[in-house]
């Protein structure tokens, strides 16, 4: 299993990780198979979305915060219910394909870890399985 630490810099923030996870299957010289990748916080999370548009981020941040509000009477008392409803709806896991050494991504994805109650020191635990033949 792989172990990224990760920074995050804002209260909610999408930070591409993307070439992190590349740089992982390329390193592990699997040709053929699925990276696993699974975020083990419950205040933030893991989405594939556009990476080419910042403005697409902005707007599901945005929308986020119109089902979620911060200003609800939660029962939670920490201060940080929103982000844990948050995490809950973008979900914590991931699987990617992986296709002649890349991973199988569209055009326009890129794989995100959702920071929903930055800033913080952030894992993300990467698991990389080769496949058999076809």
């Amino acid at each position: 299993m792989h172990q990224l630490s990760l920074e995050t810099s804002r209260k909610e923030e999408f930070l591409n990780i993307t070439g992190k996870i590349q740089a992982l299957v390329r390193a592990s010289g699997i040709r053929s198979g699925l990276a696993v990748i699974f975020c083990p916080h419950t205040t933030c999370g893991l989405t594939i979305n556009e990476q080419a548009d910042p403005d697409v981020r902005a707007d599901i941040l945005m929308a986020l915060r119109k089902i979620v509000p911060d200003h609800l009477p939660y029962a939670h008392t920490e201060g940080n219910s929103p982000a844990h409803i948050k995490t809950s709806l973008v979900g914590s896991s991931l699987t990617v394909m992986i296709e002649k050494g890349e991973l199988l991504l569209g055009t326009w994805q890129g794989i995100f870890l959702c920071e929903f109650d930055g800033p913080r020191s952030r894992q993300v635990w990467v698991r990389l399985l080769e496949s058999g033949k076809d």
